[in-house]
C-alpha cells in the first residue's frame, strides 16, 4: 500500500470517527434533555395498553431495577428518533463524496423518504395497531382474570412491533431501488405479486403475536405498500435490465474530478 493510499485510508477513518462521535453526542444531548420526563415518556408509550385494562388496574414490574431501567430504555429510544436527522446527516456527509452526481440526486430523497416511511410505520403501529390488538385481546380475557402486564415484557413487545412495522413501511423503497438500478424489471415484480402476498402473511405470522388481528394488520399494509412501490417505480425504473450499464472509465473519471476540489 502506497503512502498516499495509506494516508487517504487513515483520513477516511478519522472522518468516520468524527462523524460517529458527533452522532453519539447529538443522541446523548437529546437523551439528557429528555431524562427529566422519562416517566412521562413511558406512560405515553404504555397508554394504548392502559386504555384497555380494567379501571384501576396498573402494569407491574417484577424486577428490582426494572422500574428504573425500562423508562431509561424508552427515553433512549425517543432520543434516537429525535436525533435521527442529525445521525442521517452525518452518514450522508461521509458517503456523499464517493457518489456520482446522479446518485447524489437520488440518494437525498431516498434517505428522506426511507426515514419518513420508518417513522410512519411506528406511528401506524402506535395509534392504530396497538389499540386494535389490545382491545381484541382484552375482549377474549375471561372475567375471572385481571390482566397485569409486566412493563419489561411490554417494552420488548413494543420494540418488536415498532421494528416490524418500521421495516415493513420500507417496502416501497426496496421496490423503487430494484427498479431504479435495473436489478428487477417492473414486469417481473408484477409476476411475483402472488408470492409477495403469501410471503406477507407468513412474515406477519412469525413476527406478530399469535392472533389474527395483528397478523392481518401487518400483512395487508405490506401488500398495499408493495403496490405503492410498483406505482412509484414507474417513474424511476430503467427501460430494461439490458439497458442499464455501469459508467465507463471516462465517465467515472469525469465524475471523480467533480468531487475533488
Amino acid at each position: 500500500m502506497s503512502d498516499i493510499t495509506q494516508e487517504s485510508f487513515i483520513s477516511h477513518l478519522i472522518e468516520l470517527r468524527d462523524r460517529i462521535l458527533k452522532s453519539v453526542i447529538a443522541l446523548l444531548v437529546v437523551f439528557a434533555c429528555l431524562m427529566p420526563w422519562a416517566g412521562a415518556i413511558y406512560d405515553l408509550l404504555a397508554q394504548p395498553m392502559i386504555a384497555t385494562l380494567p379501571p384501576g388496574t396498573k402494569m407491574i414490574a417484577t424486577g428490582v431495577i426494572t422500574p428504573f431501567m425500562v423508562p431509561i430504555k424508552v427515553t433512549l429510544l425517543a432520543a434516537f428518533l429525535i436525533a435521527l436527522p442529525v445521525i442521517l446527516y452525518q452518514a450522508w456527509g461521509f458517503v456523499a463524496p464517493g457518489l456520482y452526481t446522479h446518485e447524489k440526486k437520488f440518494a437525498v430523497p431516498l434517505v428522506i423518504g426511507s426515514t419518513l416511511l420508518f417513522l410512519a410505520g411506528i406511528a401506524f403501529c402506535y395509534f392504530f395497531v396497538f389499540n386494535t390488538v389490545f382491545s381484541f385481546i382484552a375482549g377474549f380475557a375471561p372475567q375471572s382474570i385481571t390482566p397485569a402486564p409486566d412493563i419489561e415484557q411490554y417494552l420488548a413487545f413494543v420494540m418488536t412491533m415498532f421494528l416490524a412495522f418500521g421495516v415493513t413501511f420500507e417496502i416501497p423503497v426496496v421496490v423503487v431501488l430494484l427498479s431504479k438500478f435495473g436489478w428487477v424489471s417492473i414486469e417481473k415484480l408484477k409476476e411475483a405479486r402472488p408470492y409477495v402476498i403469501v410471503g406477507a402473511f407468513v412474515i406477519a405470522a412469525v413476527v406478530t403475536p399469535p392472533d389474527v388481528v395483528s397478523q392481518i394488520l401487518l400483512a395487508v399494509p405490506m401488500c398495499l405498500l408493495f403496490e405503492l412501490g410498483l406505482l412509484l417505480a414507474r417513474f424511476v425504473a430503467v427501460k430494461g435490465i439490458s439497458d442499464y450499464r455501469p459508467p465507463t472509465d471516462a465517465e467515472a473519471e469525469a465524475e471523480l474530478d467533480k468531487t475533488i476540489p
